[in-house]
């Protein structure tokens, strides 16, 4: 005897295969991302620092980006801070949040977060030494022999990154604060930090007769990234924010922020 299927096994048969299809082209063009978050680097000014003490908000020109992002992209992006930049690396390689609002590129970052081109902004890393210390630094083979200090987890690019990990004696600290006073308390002959947020630090923390910037070892770009882990990476995704990044980086509009930034983290720091 054989056996024909009823219409509603058939519907159900059919169902059954459809369903996870249209599952795959709504993950595949990102129907299902109503909003994302996102991270960065809170001891970053101009581009990054802590609203306040008891707050997770974040200032400066990177918040002015991702609110834009957010604004063109049509889709609610919030900005917190996550902890030391340690901890929100591992917070967006974990895919507990979707952004990072601001990476170097590097090959080990790319393995859990893919990058957003064109980069927002661009800054400079430099060595720091203490007022009157007599370091003489022109290129990366200079720092050989001496003991330097920056933050857990950062990145001054690949080509110096490389370099460093055969030949540098580098100390990691968990924030930009304590490696400054590891320079100043000469426990260490240098650090290794960016330009702009390490000016804007050493003002806050009133070390700006006390510490002076050599020459930039490096300039890389500021990158958005998206964690490979979230649920809001599809192709789709990618390129809409591809698409956002080019427009804003045509009119004008991070630098902009930048400079906004630069007066908003003037006057915060004042009433600090």
């Amino acid at each position: 005897m054989r056996f024909f299927p009823s219409h509603n096994v058939k519907v159900g048969m059919f169902l059954c295969c459809i369903f996870p299809f249209f599952a795959h082209v709504q993950a595949e063009t990102g129907a299902s991302c109503t909003s994302m978050t996102a991270t960065g680097n809170s001891e970053y000014p101009p581009f990054l620092w802590i609203e306040g003490e008891n707050s997770n908000d974040l200032l400066g020109a990177n918040r002015l980006i991702i609110d834009e992002i957010s604004r063109r992209l049509g889709i609610p992006i919030k900005l917190m801070h996550t902890g030391p930049w340690s901890r929100a690396q591992l917070e967006v390689k974990s895919g507990r949040v979707d952004l990072m609002a601001g990476a170097f590129y590097t090959n080990a970052r790319s393995d859990y977060m893919d990058y957003l081109w064109p980069a927002f902004l661009r800054t400079s890393s430099v060595v720091w030494k203490r007022t009157g210390q007599k370091l003489k630094y022109k290129k990366k083979e200079d720092l050989i022999d001496k003991r330097g200090v920056t933050v857990i987890n950062n990145s001054f690019g690949q080509k110096f990154d490389d370099f460093a990990e055969k030949n540098l004696d580098i100390i990691f600290v968990s924030g930009l604060e304590q490696a400054f006073k590891m320079l100043i308390a000469r426990r260490v002959d240098y650090a290794i930090y960016e330009k702009s947020p390490g000016i804007a630090y050493l003002n806050l923390l009133d070390m700006s007769a006390d510490v002076v910037s050599l020459s930039p070892i490096s300039s890389e770009g500021l990158y958005l990234t998206l964690s490979k882990g979230s649920s809001c990476n599809t192709p789709l995704m990618r390129q809409n924010l591809n698409n956002v990044l080019k427009e804003m980086s045509r009119d004008g509009f991070n630098d902009k922020a930048l400079e906004q930034s630069l007066v908003d983290w003037n006057a915060f720091s004042k009433n600090a």
